[in-house]
């Protein structure tokens, strides 16, 4: 199979994690006979100080051209990319795994999977100024709420069978209050336990007993705070991926920054980049039926989850190891997996 990548390097240590990750997919290709058809993309900071614009048209027509779309971090134009490429693809299921590995430390052990809403609620960016006072909407619509609930039945059904609904509709009752009763009768529908909890009583959970767990229905908001309070019990953001689906198009990226500090010092961690493809691999084995996909996608966990036991890891998370370094590990494992 050929399949056309838009890839968006982005900012500050996006290009050092790109570069890590185009490397492992090439050679997941080679040895899976799936063919890359690699193009590449501006986005974000550098994108606006060069166009004037942080997500170029044709950044967006070549997203909108391709099988797969990834992107590396970027920096203080979040808003006018990611989160307008969102809502303009209509990308409205925002999924964020987060899972403790052997060997790296983490909290306590946790393996949940965060669904989020990702085109409404208050990242809708209605806002305005009357006066003195600042206003924001929150907008929540059963349309929304019902598609992004199915999403979350789907993936339990494939995990444990639980899915908890994170809202706060005993102070925002008619916005939360949507959200949780359209859920509740969405998921009734599927043979899994659900259950319910406010958002903050849930925060406190999450850290005090994440086995309780397994999937999270959240709104846009909620979802991205939780996720990465999620990603540290883990063990940081630097192994944190995520996806963002829609019907038609899909965006997979980092969940963390661009980390400006250390870019270009060659010790960015680029695990989350390559749980970035593993995500990616799994939504062409889902959509397009793809088993040799699916093979490489396991393959690479395996491989990940190898070379992260093993040591194989950059300073933030312990390890004295450059990007390169790292990149070059994996590959001696992946090769050691498909023998």
């Amino acid at each position: 199979m050929k399949y056309r990548i838009a890839w968006m390097k982005g900012d500050g240590i996006g290009p050092e994690i790109s570069d890590a990750a185009i490397k492992i997919i090439t050679l997941l290709g080679d040895i899976y006979g799936i063919e890359w058809d690699i193009r590449f993309y501006e986005m974000g900071d550098e994108a606006k100080k060069r166009f004037g614009t942080a997500l170029p048209k044709e950044t967006l027509d070549g997203i909108r051209s391709s099988d797969l779309a990834i992107k590396g971090p970027v920096g203080e134009t979040a808003f006018e990319s990611i989160v307008y490429l969102r809502q303009t693809l209509d990308l409205y299921a925002n999924l964020r795994p987060a899972k403790s590995y052997k060997n790296l430390p983490s909290l306590k052990p946790i393996d949940v999977l965060i669904v989020r809403e990702n085109t409404e609620d208050l990242y809708k960016g209605i806002e305005f100024k009357i006066n003195d006072i600042a206003v924001a909407l929150k907008l929540i619509t059963e349309k929304g709420t019902r598609r992004i609930a199915k999403v979350a039945a789907k993936y339990a059904l494939n995990r444990k069978k639980k899915v908890t609904i994170v809202h706060k509709a005993n102070v925002m009752r008619i916005t939360d209050g949507l959200f949780r009763d359209i859920s509740k009768q969405e998921l009734k529908m599927f043979d899994i336990e659900v259950d319910e909890k406010y958002v903050d009583a849930m925060s406190m959970a999450l850290i005090r007993n994440p086995q309780d767990f397994d999937v999270l229905l959240t709104p846009n908001v909620y979802g991205d705070i939780l996720s990465d309070e999620a990603a540290q019990i883990a063990g940081g953001l630097g192994f944190a991926a995520s996806a963002n689906i829609g019907d038609e198009f899909n965006l997979f990226e980092p969940v963390h920054g661009s980390a400006p500090d250390i870019a270009g010092k060659g010790i960015a961690n680029p695990y989350s980049m390559f749980n970035v493809l593993v995500m990616a691999l799994d939504h062409l084995w889902i959509s397009k039926n793809d088993s040799s996909a699916m093979h490489a996608k396991e393959t690479l966990e395996k491989a990940i989850e190898s070379s992260i036991e093993k040591g194989y890891l950059t300073p933030d998370a312990g390890g004295k190891l450059k990007t390169e370094e790292v990149t070059k590990y994996l590959e001696q494992e992946l090769k050691a997996y498909v023998r």
